[in-house]
């Protein structure tokens, strides 16, 4: 009982090193920029890009490029407002 609780730890510990901390920035002019512009406006754009997306869903499925195009329009304006830390504008290339 020992052994295993010894190998799920050093396992445990093991997959926790690769993990690496997300902070947001410590400028406080970008983090209030980011809340205040960037976060609203893409918001928008995951609205807009969801709406544009069931528009071309017919189009993207009869090409076959649904993931493609929900990758675009949805799944990226999203992850550049819900995921994305404040301040960070690398990640909006």
């Amino acid at each position: 009982m020992k052994t295993k609780l010894m190998i799920m730890l050093v396992v445990a510990l093991m997959g926790w090193g690769g993990v690496t901390p997300v902070r947001a920035s410590e400028d406080a002019l970008m983090v209030t920029g980011d809340v205040i512009f960037t976060r609203p406006v893409c918001l928008l754009a995951t609205v807009l890009g969801s709406v544009l997306f069931v528009v071309a869903l017919p189009v993207a499925a009869t090409s076959g490029s649904i993931h493609d195009t929900a990758y675009v329009l949805v799944k990226q304006p999203a992850a550049a407002t819900f995921t994305r830390p404040l301040g960070n504008f690398s990640a909006l290339r």
